[in-house]
């Protein structure tokens, strides 16, 4: 356990540029992880900044505690989802933040660990829960959804487009035993893709191991209203900072962060301004930020890493 969390984060440098932690600062790292990037922010943030650490998964808040310990003082661990963030920090007494970072997604930890069942590569119990105390686990959820409905979810959260075929193949599969296992769920899925018709240099069960997960975790519908959360907890002058790893989750940051950095929403037709809305962010990003060339080859997984990041006005 001690080693669990031990991986890279990733765009570190890059997100603590744009959050800037200062003396005095109060912070908070809604997906905190094993602490890594909360431990750089801390660091940076000496003497006197503090930071809540928000996660619904109880193996990282310990791993985190461990990582954190020598700021003891400085800093408070919270087991929850981020969607609630504004509530937690209410709770804490925070009322208002400098600097906000997610980190989103599933975590090296997580795919490392074959006991919670998000990796493809290896056979494990089909789980995928990041709170693994309360919810559906992954396989309560291909083997009691119906083939219509798991067709919308792969299609959707994976954007896979043999998404049908898949949905036929596991209903099939689970009428004659139940699919418990990922190894059973990666097979289902090669037998349903020809294998001609298969992406190059990419794992057959990628999209539907990801579009399951992102279901189980209600990660979508989490991000959206996490990222409203973090928008109103946000002091003027601070910054919210966003690492996604998918284009979903990309273009729902994108489309937020847009939105309220925008003055009038109005339809473009409109002859005057109706909607009175005004804009409260300003983007410190056009476009979103990658990883160099010395990440990339120090963490291969940074190589579908984007941040976005914004100023509150």
């Amino acid at each position: 356990m001690e080693n669990a969390f031990c991986h890279v984060p990733v765009l570190a440098e890059e997100a603590l540029t744009f959050i800037r932690p200062q003396s005095g600062g109060i912070y908070i790292d809604a997906t905190v992880g094993g602490g890594n990037h909360a431990a750089m922010i801390l660091e940076r943030s000496s003497p006197e900044g503090f930071l809540l650490g928000i996660d619904r998964d109880a193996e990282a808040l310990t791993a985190a505690a461990k990582k954190l310990a020598p700021y003891q003082g400085r800093f408070v661990l919270v087991s929850g989802n981020y969607a609630d963030m504004a509530a937690l920090a209410e709770g804490q007494g925070i009322e208002a933040a400098d600097g906000i970072l997610l980190d989103i997604g599933v975590s090296s930890r997580h795919l490392d660990a074959p006991e919670r069942g998000f990796s493809y590569m290896q056979d494990a119990p089909l789980d995928m829960r990041m709170d693994q105390s309360s919810g559906r686990s992954a396989a309560e959820l291909v083997n009691e959804e119906s083939a219509e409905t798991l067709t919308r979810i792969l299609f959707e959260f994976g954007e896979e487009k043999w998404a049908k075929r898949i949905a036929e193949f596991i209903v099939s599969a689970r009428a004659i035993k139940p699919i418990d296992t990922t190894g059973e769920l990666v097979a289902i899925v090669k037998q349903a893709i020809p294998k001609g018709a298969r992406e190059k240099d990419q794992h057959p069960a990628r999209r539907t191991f990801q579009a399951i997960r992102i279901a189980v975790n209600n990660e979508l519908s989490a991000l959206d209203i996490g990222l409203d959360a973090a928008i109103s907890l946000l002091r003027p002058g601070g910054v919210i900072a966003v690492i996604s790893f998918h284009s979903l989750e990309d273009r729902i940051v994108k489309t937020k962060l847009k939105h309220h950095a925008t003055d009038c929403i109005c339809p473009p037709r409109t002859p005057v301004c109706l909607c009175h809305h005004r804009a409260d962010l300003k983007l410190l990003t056009r476009k979103p930020v990658t990883a160099g060339s010395e990440e990339l080859m120090a963490n291969p997984r940074s190589r579908s890493a984007m941040l976005r990041a914004a100023q509150k006005l």
